[in-house]
């Protein structure tokens, strides 16, 4: 119960305070592992990356700090896979934790960036509008991905959601795998926290609040066997991860996962909007 409590202090603190104590914190390395079907866990100890392999090449969502890059391409390795096979990088959303990894792992791998039409100019300039220290190495998208737009690689295929809320273009994936003889439906959700973003009255992003409750709304007609996300006390990996080393080859299936997550962010955001237009500041 206290990691999504620290991440969430984690995520609210101002742009200047992200001390490098609280990046260190963020990156602290753990052992990669298997999550289901052909879909593996990647990144640090609290920030998430994917990787879905398939005879036709990789895919990897997220790349986490700039100085996570290599413990990525580290536990790729270690799973006995080449980063140089990884084909596309995909991304959930266009902050530094999540993003500033993905120029040295494209640098790397070689491989095509993916991303929303509302992340580029963060993703491609490294700036964030109103995180000014939450800079970024620059990295060029090769491809703007639309919504319910799919890619497919080997014998899987990955659905784009746009959710945006915590940016522009935060975007969820979903994908369908073979968990031995079982077929499961998988999404990876882009963050669902307001996490100090301006829900009144920004004019850099006046429909944020708008476009939190249609997020809201569109998750909720989806189904998912199992719900990862890409800060990991969100779903709680830990707990589940030890069920899994203890044998429980299914820990972390749970079709009802997605609908409590979103449920529980959606209240959050309610209470924080109704914060900031009493008056209060993100």
């Amino acid at each position: 119960m206290l990691r999504p409590i620290l991440v969430l202090a984690l995520l609210a603190v101002p742009a200047a305070a992200l001390a490098q104590d609280q990046r260190a914190e963020w990156n602290r390395p753990t052992d990669p592992f298997r999550v289901a079907g052909n879909v593996y866990y990647v990144g640090t100890r609290d920030l998430g990356a994917f990787l879905i392999a398939t005879s036709q090449g990789h895919v990897l969502i997220d790349g986490a700090l700039p100085e996570s890059a290599g413990q990525v391409a580290a536990n790729i390795r270690r799973l006995g896979f080449r980063v140089e096979d990884v084909k596309y990088l995909l991304i959930s959303h266009a902050h530094l934790d999540h993003a500033g990894g993905l120029a040295r792992l494209k640098q790397l791998s070689g491989a095509r960036l993916l991303a929303s039409a509302g992340d580029r100019p963060e993703l491609e300039t490294g700036k964030i509008a109103y995180r000014k220290s939450w800079d970024m190495p620059p990295v060029k998208v090769d491809r703007v991905i639309r919504d319910g737009e799919r890619l497919r690689i080997g014998d899987t295929e990955l659905t784009a959601h746009l959710t945006p809320g915590h940016t522009k273009g935060c975007t969820s994936w979903s994908a369908r795998v073979r968990h031995g003889k079982r077929p499961l439906n998988l999404i990876f959700a882009c963050s669902l926290t307001v996490a100090g973003q301006p829900l009144v009255d920004d004019s850099g992003y006046p429909q944020a609040a708008a476009d939190f409750r249609a997020s809201f709304a569109k998750l909720k007609r989806l189904k998912a066997d199992v719900f990862v996300t890409f800060h990991t006390g969100f779903f709680d990996m830990e707990e589940k991860r030890r069920r899994l080393a203890a044998g429980e080859a299914d820990a972390f299936i749970d079709p009802g996962e997605l609908a409590r997550r979103v449920a529980t962010a959606e209240a959050s955001f309610e209470k924080e909007l109704a914060r900031q237009q009493a008056g209060g500041q993100p």
